[in-house]
């Protein structure tokens, strides 16, 4: 076993180590608009559930230069946000959202996605997720180079064919998740374990 003191690595090999072994992880792609109505997306690794009770998730928005990213900055502003699962049929163009654009230029024209209004934030969703949900901003931390946004789940978006008794169909969504570098994993065999009483 290697032992590795984080605090003699420099920022990006941290990163290295962080990604290429909290893997897989889901991946969010985040709808955000600023106040002066650009809608701006992003994809972001950094993303989990936080709450059921009530339905809570989190991403974290790691900070270029120490300056808040476009969809940080959208969310801190308008308090509202999308959140869409990613899937095998849109991860090719939501890849081309992770593109460096000006914040008054939107990364969901440049993909080439279709931008569907939500029915209770003002931040539209898009059409090609299968999940998506619609969130209000609960809080805001600052934790070293990153802002973690926690969000409220207010409205839930399921495709007809996903929902079955109350569930979401996981062979259905064919979500896809992150790993290192340029990969990705597709959901892949599935085992159960019984968890203990």
């Amino acid at each position: 076993m290697i032992s590795i003191d984080p605090s003699q690595l420099s920022a990006k090999d941290n990163y290295k180590f962080l990604i290429g072994s909290i893997i897989p992880r889901p991946i969010a792609f985040v709808t955000s608009q600023s106040p002066s109505g650009t809608v701006n997306g992003a994809p972001f690794s950094f993303f989990n559930v936080v709450s059921a009770d009530p339905p809570m998730v989190s991403i974290a928005v790691q900070r270029k230069a120490g300056e808040q990213k476009d969809t940080a900055r959208n969310i801190a502003q308008t308090k509202e946000f999308v959140v869409h699962i990613v899937d095998e049929g849109n991860v090719s163009k939501i890849n081309e959202t992770a593109a460096s654009l000006k914040p008054d230029e939107s990364e969901v024209e440049l993909a080439g996605l279709t931008p569907i209004q939500s029915e209770v934030v003002g931040v539209p969703g898009v059409e090609e997720a299968k999940v998506r949900m619609e969130c209000v901003l609960e809080q805001i931390v600052t934790a070293g180079g990153a802002d973690l946004v926690i969000g409220r789940i207010v409205k839930f978006h399921i495709r007809e064919d996903l929902y079955e008794n109350g569930r979401i169909d996981k062979e259905k969504l064919q979500a896809v998740s992150r790993l290192a570098g340029n990969d990705y994993a597709k959901v892949g065999e599935t085992f159960t374990i019984k968890r203990p009483d």
